[in-house]
């Protein structure tokens, strides 16, 4: 069998020339944008199905404004910006209900000699998806994201200078049903061409914020969680500026609001997805695998926050009685703690509440997994659930301060270098300090309220 008939094989029946003409390539970045290339259907069943495509090496190596960044190993102007191999992942070919005629896969990165790029994201979490499946286990995961959600459309936004914008709602809408019917416009389009992308929604309602909004995506195997988060947001801004609005992931949007969490939920089970394996089958109850996978959580996440909390912004997110931890301490449905254990038996699950929404999920699943298995590994029991307000104790440890907090907590952090590489490490924390240094660098709108005349 040649390789282009078996890479057919596995195309879906819906994907022919009369049901689609556009064929979207993609990959995450290092901040969880999709990044790519539109190709027309018959030279990717011909061709690229099979052989893959390339794009730019420079693409990981960028910041979000696309300049690129000194420093790296992976890719410089010395190196001359070459190609990477981008072969698709035929399994997560979808169809895109929002655009005319579209199908979107995802792709893995490779080197031209067709090794792996172990600093790109999808390899990251694939390398934690490997050690549980070496120790007969695989993750199931979730996502909660969060959102603002405005009347203003993007170029709109963008000529205001990103100020007075207009909330889609006048006040707090936390579980309200009589104003975010008014969004239904964007919000019924995502429930349900989400669901008919075989992007598996639970629901949506409104949040504690003026224009926010949560979306449930229905809990999958973490890679393939991690596939539907990004194409999840990715389609929702497309949704939304269809629809003349514009949303944002912003961990924290405005001083004044709520942030925008991304809520990931956790647990491990056999490799057939029989049985959770954080729940004794017998009695239901949390098992010592669960104790310990939270007991790594807890001794480990503080240095993986970066994967957490990627940018300047993710740390502003962080304040006392907004929603967002500043703790990390575990309790039973206690939202007032970095980690929140909820439901029994099979749904037994770990929440953790440090990630901001726009996160990068492969980082973030990559993160939780490698610190829970350093727990099981060391049998690192999780303790008593905290009992109160954990804003209010300052003696309970806390979460980082800073992106360069963060990232010298993960420069130093044994952990994940073991479990993923002082390759990808050094990317990472390399990535980190760029950021930090630019913030630093830059002269803001309140400096200029407050130096400009008095001072």
């Amino acid at each position: 069998m040649s390789e282009q008939s078996h890479a057919q094989e596995w195309l879906p029946a819906w994907f022919n020339s009369d049901q689609i003409d556009t064929v979207i390539v993609a990959f995450p970045d290092v901040y969880g944008r999709l990044m790519g290339k539109r190709l027309t259907h018959s030279f990717f069943t011909r061709s690229t199905a099979a052989a893959g495509t390339h794009a730019c090496n420079y693409l990981l190596t960028v910041d979000v404004e696309m300049n690129p960044m000194p420093g790296f190993r992976l890719a410089s102007w010395e190196q001359g910006y070459g190609d990477f191999h981008l072969q698709p992942a035929l399994r997560t070919m979808k169809h895109v209900p929002w655009q005319p005629s579209t199908a979107i896969v995802l792709g893995d990165l490779l080197h031209e000699d067709h090794r792996p790029v172990a600093e790109s994201p999808r390899a990251v979490l694939q390398r934690q998806i490997e050690r549980l499946r070496e120790r007969g286990m695989m993750a199931q995961m979730a996502s909660e994201l969060e959102f603002y959600l405005f009347n203003d459309s993007y170029p709109q936004v963008h000529a205001k200078g990103y100020r007075d914008l207009t909330a889609a709602s006048d006040y707090l809408i936390d579980y309200h049903l009589l104003q975010p019917g008014r969004d239904e416009d964007v919000l019924r389009r995502l429930r349900n061409e989400m669901n008919d992308a075989g992007i598996l929604v639970e629901g949506s309602k409104g949040e504690w914020g003026k224009g926010q909004h949560e979306l449930n995506l229905l809990y999958t195997e973490a890679l393939e969680m991690a596939d539907r988060h990004v194409i999840f947001k990715h389609g929702a801004k497309e949704i939304a500026a269809q629809q003349g609005r514009a949303i944002t992931f912003m961990a924290k949007w405005d001083q004044q609001q709520a942030g925008s969490s991304f809520h990931l939920h956790t647990s491990l089970w056999d490799t057939e997805g029989n049985r959770n394996l954080f729940a004794d089958p017998k009695t239901g109850k949390a098992t010592e695998m669960f104790r310990h996978f939270l007991g790594g959580l807890l001794k480990y996440g503080r240095e993986l926050t970066y994967f957490f909390a990627p940018t300047v912004n993710s740390y502003k997110r962080y304040q006392s009685e907004s929603w967002a931890p500043t703790t990390m301490v575990w309790a039973h449905d206690n939202r007032t703690t970095g980690y929140r254990v909820v439901g029994q038996g099979n749904a037994l699950r770990v929440e953790n509440r440090t990630p901001g929404a726009y996160a990068n999920p492969y980082l973030a699943y990559a993160a939780t997994i490698a610190a829970g298995l350093q727990g099981i590994d060391e049998k690192i029991d999780c303790g008593d659930p905290y009992q109160g307000n954990a804003y209010a104790d300052a003696q309970l440890p806390r979460l980082p301060e800073s992106l360069e907090q963060a990232a010298e907590l993960l420069a130093e952090s044994r952990l994940a270098r073991e479990a993923m590489g002082d390759e990808v490490i050094d990317f990472y924390v390399h990535t980190a300090r760029l950021e930090a240094a630019e913030y630093r660098a830059a002269v803001t709108d309140w400096e200029r309220a407050r130096y400009f005349e008095r001072l």
